[in-house]
């Protein structure tokens, strides 16, 4: 076991302020907190336990004005043989006494029996796993109980203790898991809105993103991946298609205005956020047509430009105005910008060629210039031997763009090695199955070439040399090359796709905005070093992917909204749903992901979108493989769920909560309590005349006080005629679960097996069992129906 120090306060004053301090923890029995160290379950330990065994004063049970008080530092034995608390209360009796009889048990408290931590083989009982298991409730992102062994686990959802994977992985933090638990609900809706709150493009992003969160999603440990993606295209058309729904114009002006240099992702996301919450929004835009790299820079066999199109007329409808055609910095000056708005944000992205400095560079093509073009329906075969330069997703698109443009040979050589390549793995993927070659850890060294009149020069092909490789020991950018290892590949035309630079002529002698290596400033709230302009997307962190651009103009917009004094804007406010976290309950089963259809290789072109979207059967069968990953581990206080059933009182030394609030708001305890707050007292309502309670539980053996199945209830009756219920499940589910639907049921009828029958149905209609625990259903009900009088206990 770890050493720590371990402090006595004698006073509730000096336990609380030691308490503030960092990695500190309380004791109270000490069973629980000694069976975690000596087992070493955490990926953490404490250097301080506060004991508070020698504070006075915490140890008592006393009736005054209808109610037991009973101290937080009461032994639970002493709880459980106490004749007033039998006599008034004769469930927390029951309840008490169902831990105490253990002998390991007699030194618990109420206190520390409230204030455990969850019970389950993955967290607790590592031994029998063969190592201590870096579970979601520790520093880990995955609970084993659900694809794994789960008899003992909840059958009532999850809880969410830590940020998915898939959301982390998510540069725009999508909170995936809850909108695919709207979609199961049938609620596409619902999903909208929770994409909206932190990506207004779902639309674009699902077709172009490099689907991080795919790569991330736990489900691949098992089977296959969740296709996030073609979920998110479903419900993005869906708002492209109900923008009357979604993406209204505000109700409010504000009065501020906004302007916005740039139409590309960063500054398309922040003219909406903007927007939305009133702001008059001006976006400038040098090309024809708004959308930056949207419309210009990104194949249409992947976007669409249509898709583009409607949604910068949704953008229009909401009260946008786009300028076109105008270049700041020559046809209007940032400063006159400046002064006509409240704020500004800078989104030009980059779009200027990076030279490399290699021999014969000068014959080489841009690949992004190449890709406008193609956008602008120049479609000329651009050689019969292309190689493409690079290994990024904008390489992969001139890559595929020319072999579809018909030429014969086209090869991808780049400095990374595969599963380092810049590119997404689906990009990638697509590459290969055009019959592209990709060739890695080669570097250009020079383009050979050749004389075709005293003039002109001709491209015949690049020589490269091997790259070792491309980042330093702190993971810079700093290639390592063996010029001794050399390849010569032929080529009359090479692509050169290895970056892109910003182009800041635009910022005038007025608006110094401080630049530096080529790209504005910015800090990280994205505000430059001019008062009131902001920037994001490519022009801060250079060539990006379009979610991370996206999730920049968000940050902005928040940022811009604060500094011209704004209520906070809908995308700071979004929170998770309350309650547990449902999932199908066939959803271990369904292995297999749905793909969507994808056109044939003799079918695809440049302007014809490769892949098809989901049917609704599509969406609801993939929705339902979505694990909606949380803790399935149980709550295994006994004292939790009689304090619940019996509408019970917390004290702490900061204040007095309802055992509702200190038992359900949070699956762990310690994040329902302030820091350095203590429970001192409980406070338990004694029974009125006529009531029937009791606690009932389900375990393996006497001798081992956790409960597999738990029932704590309380029944006022008045002539026969239940007039009042209260009925607790624990042990199944993370938090004590009061079943109000069987409580309603209950009042106003008499007992009798068919009371008893529909009470236990009705307590049970919600439950989500998995693979190896629906058995406790059947133990609740008999719980259940045994307090109702209908039910014989069997030894």
């Amino acid at each position: 076991m770890k050493q720590f120090e371990y402090v006595k306060p004698s006073t509730i004053t000096q336990a609380s302020q030691l308490l503030k301090k960092n990695r500190t923890v309380a004791c109270a029995g000490g069973t629980d907190l000694l069976d975690v160290l000596r087992n070493r379950l955490l990926p953490e330990y404490p250097d301080q336990v506060v004991s508070l065994k020698g504070i006075e004063g915490l140890d008592y049970i006393r009736e005054e004005h209808g109610r037991l008080h009973i101290g937080a530092m009461t032994t639970l034995g002493t709880i459980a043989g106490s004749a007033l608390v039998k006599e008034k209360n004769p469930m927390i009796a029951q309840a008490a006494g169902s831990v105490a009889s253990p002998n390991l048990r007699n030194t618990a408290t109420i206190g520390g029996n409230l204030c455990q931590d969850v019970r389950c083989w993955y967290y607790r009982y590592p031994h029998s796993l063969g190592g201590r298991v870096n579970c979601a409730r520790k520093e880990g992102h995955l609970c084993s109980a659900m694809m794994g062994e789960n008899r003992y686990h909840s059958i009532f959802g999850a809880a969410k203790v830590c940020t998915t994977p898939c959301t982390q992985g998510c540069p725009a933090h999508t909170d995936i898991p809850a909108y695919m638990e709207m979609l199961r609900e049938g609620n596409v809706d619902g999903a909208a809105r929770i994409i909206l709150k932190a990506n207004p493009m779902p639309a674009i992003t699902s077709r172009v993103c490099a689907h991080f969160c795919q790569e991330k999603c736990n489900r691949e440990q098992y089977d296959e991946r969740v296709n996030v993606g073609a979920v998110e295209r479903y419900v993005g058309d869906y708002i492209l298609n109900h923008p009357e729904r979604f993406m209204k114009a505000p109700e409010k002006e504000n009065g501020k205005r906004a302007a916005i240099v740039g139409s590309g992702p960063a500054g398309l996301a922040a003219a909406y956020y903007l927007r939305e919450r009133g702001y008059d929004v001006t976006v400038y835009e040098r090309m024809k047509e708004a959308g930056g790299c949207l419309a210009y820079a990104i194949p249409a066999y992947r976007l669409p430009k249509e898709i583009v199109r409607k949604f910068i007329s949704i953008l229009e409808a909401m009260g946008i105005r786009f300028v076109l055609n105008t270049k700041v910095g020559e046809d209007i000056e940032l400063e006159a910008i400046r002064s006509e708005n409240d704020s500004v944000l800078l989104d030009t992205g980059a779009w200027k060629r990076p030279l490399i400095g290699i021999s014969g560079e000068e014959l080489t093509r841009f690949g992004l210039d190449f890709l406008v073009e193609v956008n602008s329906y120049i479609h000329e075969r651009p050689g019969s031997q292309v190689v493409v330069v690079g290994g990024g997703n904008v390489a992969v698109d001139v890559a595929v763009t020319a072999k579809r443009l018909g030429v014969p040979k086209v090869t991808m050589i780049c400095l990374e090695s595969r599963d380092q390549m810049p590119a997404g793995r689906e990009e990638v993927e697509r590459v290969l199955e055009e019959g592209i070659e990709i060739k890695n850890g080669w570097g250009p060294m020079e383009i050979l070439k050749e004389s075709v009149s005293p003039e002109e020069e001709t491209i015949t092909g690049v020589r490269f040399k091997e790259c070792l490789s491309t980042l330093d020991e702190e993971g810079r950018f700093a290639p390592v090359y063996d010029e001794a290892k050399q390849l010569e590949e032929k080529a009359d035309m090479v692509f050169m796709a290895v970056g892109q630079r910003s182009d800041l002529s635009f910022l005038d002698s007025v608006c110094r905005v401080e630049t530096d290596r080529g790209r504005i400033k910015a800090s990280d709230d994205h505000s430059t070093s001019q008062e009131g302009i902001f920037a994001a997307g490519d022009v801060t962190t250079g060539p990006a992917t379009v979610v991370r651009a996206l999730a920049g103009g968000r940050e902005a917009a928040l940022m811009m909204n604060l500094h011209m004094g704004g209520e906070p804007l809908p995308a700071q406010t979004c929170g998770r749903r309350p309650g547990l976290a449902g999932f199908h309950p066939e959803c271990g089963n369904i292995s297999r992901s749905n793909e969507p259809e994808l056109l044939s290789a003799g079918e695809r072109g440049v302007n014809l979108e490769d892949r098809k979207g989901y049917s609704a059967v599509m969406l609801n069968s993939e929705a339902d493989r979505c694990m909606n990953c949380g803790c399935l581990a149980v709550n295994p206080s006994d004292m939790a769920n009689a304090l619940l059933a019996s509408d019970a009182l917390i004290r702490t030394n900061l204040r007095t909560l309802d055992a509702g609030e200190l038992l359900t708001t949070h699956t762990r305890l310690s994040d329902t309590l302030l820091k350095g707050e203590l429970i001192l007292e409980i406070q338990i309502p004694c029974d009125a005349k006529d009531t029937i309670s009791g606690y009932e539980k389900f375990r393996l053996r006497k001798s081992i006080d956790f409960a597999v199945v738990a029932l704590a209830y309380r029944y006022v009756c008045c002539q026969g005629v239940i007039t009042d219920a209260r009925m607790t499940l624990g042990a199944v589910a993370p938090v004590p679960m009061r079943r109000e639907k069987a409580e309603q049921y209950l009042i106003g009828r008499q007992f009798s097996e068919e009371t008893a029958a529909n009470a236990a149905e009705l307590a049970l209609e919600d439950a989500l069992p998995l693979k190896g625990n629906a058995y406790k259903i059947d133990v609740a009900k008999t719980l259940v129906r045994r307090s109702l009088g209908q039910e014989q206990e069997n030894g």
